[in-house]
């Protein structure tokens, strides 16, 4: 079955790299097969990379549309990645960005994406110092059911 995609009038995407616009009534496409394929929603200029977790996003946004590149994305983002991890304290943050390598890994750069831009709302609310929101479910179904979280 193939992915169905409708996109906006004049709403900029990506397949495999290449930059496209929809035409002023707008597209339906149809994959038949495996494509790198962003929204123009989904692409981070490099200058919007301003957090660790953008950062993150775009080296990992990089390596799904760059193919050709992937594997010098790769290694900056192994690089940057280890040391993220490093520098978090937070357990949720932590287990996130591990699921989010896992999907890199396996090489659903999508699904980490997905994930990141989740991730990215609460890593806002905390350099903002404001309150913040409950952990997104995307990222907390993730993670294993701890002791005191089980129902009797």
């Amino acid at each position: 079955m193939p992915l169905k995609i409708r996109l906006k009038p004049r709403e900029k995407f990506a397949i495999n790299g290449a930059v496209l616009t929809a035409g002023d009534q707008g597209a339906t496409l149809l994959l038949y097969n495996r494509a790198s394929l962003l929204r123009g929603k989904d692409i981070m200029q490099e200058e919007e990379a301003t957090s660790p977790v953008k950062r993150l996003y775009f080296f990992i946004m990089l390596m799904l549309l760059d193919s050709a590149n992937r594997d010098k994305y790769y290694v900056s983002y192994m690089k940057y990645l280890t040391d993220l991890i490093s520098a978090i304290s937070l357990r949720e943050v932590k287990e996130s960005l591990i699921v989010i390598h896992d999907y890199v890994a396996a090489g659903e750069s999508y699904q980490a994406l997905k994930l990141c831009r989740a991730l990215i709302a609460v890593e806002t609310a905390l350099l903002t110092g404001t309150t913040p929101p409950e952990f997104p479910k995307e990222l907390k179904k993730h993670f294993p059911v701890t002791d005191t979280e089980q129902t009797p």
